[in-house]
């Protein structure tokens, strides 16, 4: 399917077109004290023709039938392997994990060094853990690399230090992947996930 340009998309984020839409699928989840975990993802990617993109995005738990009784203990047993647990018909029921909110921007600025087919992102993210973090980084040829810049959280909020993040489209589909150093571990893998296409 080839790519259409987003009707009304600014030029400052023309860069980052290929990441507007609605994106759905499945990943896991692991990292010291988190038992690893697979979920699914809703990502959408939007714009109002201002020089920035909006995001947002819902991480659930993917729950096993053995799991059903924590979620609601009134579910019927099944014998079917394949039956999805009452209460647990699809990936949208799962227990939310996490979410996010917040724009993408390419500052107008090139930094010194940076390749002729590159251009410079910033992330800017809000999560309701406690926590916001702004990431910056390039973007080019279908892949966004990301670093924090800035990590703060409030004095209940969730202690993360630092982040890498990357994003890249692969045979038409959104892959990413998120390293952490939080809880006073060392920088490591946390989460990734590949999605699809879901608005067309």
């Amino acid at each position: 399917m080839p790519f259409v340009m987003p009707e009304g998309l600014a030029p400052e984020v023309y860069p980052l077109a290929w990441l507007v839409g609605r994106w759905r699928g499945e990943g896991v989840v692991g990292y010291p004290g988190v038992e690893e975990s697979a979920f699914t993802q809703e990502l959408e990617i939007t714009h109002d023709g201002g020089p920035y993109l909006a995001y947002r995005t819902t991480v659930r738990l993917v729950v096993a039938p053995d799991d059903v009784a924590a979620i609601d203990p009134d579910a019927p047993a099944t014998d079917d392997p394949d039956a999805a647990p009452q209460g647990v018909a699809d990936a949208g029921d799962g227990p939310v994990w996490s979410t996010e909110a917040g724009f993408w921007r390419v500052p107008p600025e090139r930094p010194d060094g940076l390749a002729p087919d590159k251009h410079p992102v910033e992330l800017l993210l809000a999560d309701p853990s406690g926590h916001v973090a702004v990431y910056v980084g390039e973007t080019g040829n279908g892949r966004i690399d990301l670093v924090s810049d800035l990590v703060a959280h409030t004095a209940t909020g969730a202690v993360v230090n630092a982040g890498k993040r990357l994003y890249g489209l692969v045979e038409g589909d959104l892959m990413w992947a998120h390293d952490l150093a939080a809880f006073g571990e060392p920088m490591q893998p946390y989460a990734s996930a590949r999605l699809s296409r879901a608005d067309g």
